[in-house]
């Protein structure tokens, strides 16, 4: 997306955090040659609102990698992006975006004052109080509903039967949706199949989109690859939407783009030099596809580990045992679909977390 000149939430979001994210799934995704989507921005905002509740080296850890200085620099960034995706912001016309935020804290606990001022003020969250003990699996099915509704139904059974257990003392999830059509539609009847080059070396028929006539496009050429911009219809509002696409040169170029975008920081933010051509009969892939995963993983292996261990995450609940909190799980799903019309999209996270029993010793007699 695309803003007006009076907006920085383009220069303030971590694009770096964006391109190492997807750059980590893609190396554990490519040997399967699945395709993948995800949404580094909703990861992003989970993991602000993280820092927003934690300490010490878990706060420094998270600013660190979050690319930021400051709890203050993130909440007002994640207000920002919510407030631009809020549904007032649709009157206009123009793509339909939205961004919304969760917490469900167990009815045995109170939220810290100064955490849930952010919960509700930043991050615009609604607050619900429910039985984990007893009713943890109602939980899953109310959190999915609740995800399922903020995206048009387009993200199912976000968390796992069985994801939430009787210790679990918090969730914290967002969910994020983007409905646009093209500025130029495609002719439904001129798509064709064509062939699709997977990473494993497959090639695979897949429907491609096209044109039949000369369209003025915004597009450029690179070191090994190009770039595309396809704009979708504006509203009357000063909000630009556009689909890039970056195409490599070579036909298994792919993992050598996104080593390029990893090691130059700040390759996203870039001004891409793209000018206005007549192209004949470009070639888009038509696809619709969904993934899911529990991030803790790539997210520990790409150095964010304190988080996952009690300690530090003192600032959510109001509890003599906070320093007993941790993230147990990252739950991420994301769907999209690009077809003659245009594009949607959704995607969600839900964060929870967990007190860390206690253990006593066994006493030998």
């Amino acid at each position: 997306m695309e803003h007006s000149p009076e907006s920085k939430t383009n220069t303030l979001f971590n694009t770096d955090f964006c391109l190492l994210f997807t750059n980590q799934i893609l190396e554990n995704e490519a040997a399967k040659g699945n395709n993948f989507v995800a949404s580094p921005l909703s990861l992003h905002v989970m993991l602000s609102l993280i820092a927003a509740g934690s300490k010490g080296q878990t706060l420094q850890q998270l600013l660190h990698f979050l690319g930021s200085t400051s709890v203050g620099d993130l909440n007002l960034l994640s207000l920002k992006i919510i407030n631009l995706a809020s549904p007032a912001e649709n009157v206009a016309g123009g793509p339909l975006l939205s961004f919304v935020n969760g917490a469900w804290l167990d009815q045995s606990f109170t939220m810290k004052s100064s955490f849930e001022e952010i919960v509700k003020g930043s991050y615009k969250a609604e607050l619900k109080s429910v039985d984990f003990v007893t009713k943890a699996e109602e939980v899953v099915k109310q959190v999915n509903s609740w995800a399922e509704a903020a995206t048009k139904r387009l993200i199912k059974d976000l968390l796992p039967v069985g994801s939430l257990k009787s210790d679990t003392a918090l969730v914290l999830a967002n969910a994020l949706y983007f409905k646009g059509a093209w500025y130029q539609q495609f002719d439904p009847s001129s798509t064709q199949l064509r062939d699709f080059h997977l990473l494993n070396g497959q090639t695979l028929q897949v429907p491609f989109m096209t044109t039949n006539r000369y369209i003025r496009h915004l597009y450029g050429l690179f070191d090994g690859y190009k770039v595309l911009q396809i704009p979708y219809q504006r509203g009357q509002d000063a909000r630009i939407f556009s689909m890039y696409f970056f195409l490599p040169d070579e036909k298994e170029g792919l993992h050598n783009l996104i080593q390029k975008i990893k090691f130059n920081p700040g390759f996203l933010n870039q001004q891409f030099k793209l000018w206005l051509e007549d192209l004949p009969h470009f070639w888009i892939p038509k696809f619709k596809f969904s993934f899911e995963l529990e991030a803790s993983k790539s997210l520990k292996e790409m150095g964010l580990k304190l988080p996952f261990k009690p300690g530090e995450l003192t600032e959510m609940v109001d509890s003599p045992n906070s320093d007993r909190l941790y993230v147990s799980d990252i739950f991420h799903k994301s769907r999209i679909e690009v077809n003659e019309e245009g594009t949607e999209a959704a995607a969600s996270t839900a964060a929870a977390f967990r007190f860390l029993c206690a253990t006593f010793p066994t006493v030998l007699k």
